[in-house]
């Protein structure tokens, strides 16, 4: 029943991506105004913040770079590897490999424009949607988060919340830092989270994945 729950909550985060994805090509003015506006007042406190500003683009360019968080995947599969644990190591492979595909075709299929200061304090290249910080970032520590087992060990708890800070940390200073939308960083952490659901249900050759942690 668990599993069942899990498998929805993934079919409803592609859902709503796939409907916030048809909102953004379609240009539907309600969303668009809350981008704009969410935009512009979190642009106006940076730039006259240059400490934060400068705070931001450490986290982002750096701790929550989207290669930062897959050097930590290949880490995680090179030990799960040596550990003779060859099926997982291939799902957290896959789901990083599948992310990188995801917002890359989705970014030239969509082609959104970032947006565009007179006085920006960063700079980012490409389309904007999805964010790829954000998407990156939510299955890598969606799958590190799957990689505990059960009984859950006593850091369980602390690992949970250092996933959660950096997932919704990178997704606010992509925003802070004025180059993506607020849709874009949402369709992000849906993407990603139906990548995770998605990368430890399906069958690999015929084998049932690890039961996920149970919550106490």
């Amino acid at each position: 029943m668990r599993n069942d729950h899990f498998r929805c909550v993934g079919i409803g985060c592609a859902l709503l991506g796939a409907v916030l994805t048809a909102l953004v090509v379609a240009g539907w003015h309600p969303l668009l105004a809350l981008d704009e506006r969410v935009a512009r007042e979190l642009h106006a406190h940076a730039v006259v913040h240059s400490g934060v500003t400068r705070s931001m683009r450490v986290l982002s360019d750096w701790v929550w770079d989207p290669w930062a968080m897959r050097a930590l995947a290949a880490v995680a599969c090179s030990l799960l590897w040596w550990r003779g644990d060859r099926e997982r190591a291939v799902r957290v492979a896959l789901a990083a490999v599948a992310a990188t595909v995801v917002q890359q075709g989705l970014k030239a299929a969509v082609g959104r424009e970032r947006p565009v200061w007179s006085d920006p304090v960063d700079s980012a290249h490409f389309a904007a949607y999805p964010s790829g910080h954000a998407l990156t970032a939510t299955v890598v520590c969606g799958m590190l988060l799957w990689l505990i087992r059960t009984p859950r060990p006593t850091w369980a708890p602390a690992a949970w919340a250092v996933a959660a800070v950096s997932v919704l940390g990178v997704g606010f200073t992509r925003l802070y830092l004025g180059v993506h939308w607020l849709s874009d960083v949402v369709a992000g952490w849906l993407l990603g989270a139906a990548l995770v659901v998605l990368a430890t249900s399906v069958s690999i050759g015929g084998r049932r994945p690890a039961p996920r942690p149970q919550e106490h």
